[in-house]
C-alpha cells in the first residue's frame, strides 16, 4: 500500500492529464463542455475515479450527462494510455469516471441562503416596528434584606 501523499499527488497528476488529454487529444463534440473537478486513487494505486461534471450550453439547457458519460467511457483506453505515459508509475490505474453533483448541491445551498436571506428581510420588517410585550424592564428589582430573611 502506497503512502497517502503519494496517491494524493498521483490523483492530482491524473487529474490534470485526463483534463488535457480531452482538451488536446480527444476529438469528441460531447466532451467539449466536461471539466474534470477531481480525481482519488486507492491505497494500491491500482484504480482511479476521476470526477467530472457537465456544463449546459445556455442557463435554460440542461447539461447532456448521458451523453458525456458515454463519451467518456470511449475515450476510457485513450486516456487510460495518456495516463500511463504521463504518471511513469510500473502499473496504470484503471480509469472510472463518475459524474460529480457538486454544482447541483452548490445551486441548491445557494438556493437556500436566498430564502433564509429573504425570511430574515421579512423578520427585520416585522421587528422594525414592534414594541416589547410587558414592562419595559422586566427583571425586578432587588429587595431589600429583612429580619425576617435570616
Amino acid at each position: 500500500m502506497a503512502d497517502p501523499p503519494r496517491a494524493r499527488r498521483l490523483a492530482k497528476r491524473i487529474a490534470q492529464i485526463v483534463a488535457s488529454g480531452l482538451e488536446h487529444e480527444v476529438k469528441d463534440p460531447r466532451l467539449t463542455m466536461v471539466t474534470i473537478t477531481d480525481a482519488r486513487v486507492t491505497g494500491d494505486l491500482r484504480d482511479a475515479t476521476v470526477y467530472y461534471t457537465v456544463l449546459g450550453e445556455t442557463v435554460d439547457t440542461p447539461p447532456d450527462t448521458a451523453a458525456a458519460a458515454a463519451a467518456l467511457a470511449s475515450a476510457t483506453g485513450v486516456l487510460r494510455s495518456l495516463v500511463g505515459r504521463g504518471t511513469g508509475v510500473r502499473f496504470t490505474p484503471t480509469l472510472t469516471f463518475q459524474c460529480d453533483d457538486l454544482p447541483d448541491g452548490a445551486r441548491r445551498i445557494e438556493e437556500l441562503l436566498a430564502r433564509v436571506h429573504d425570511a430574515d428581510a421579512a423578520l427585520a420588517r416585522i421587528a422594525a416596528g414592534a414594541s416589547p410585550a410587558g414592562e419595559p424592564d422586566p427583571y425586578r428589582p432587588p429587595r431589600g434584606i429583612t429580619a425576617d430573611d435570616d
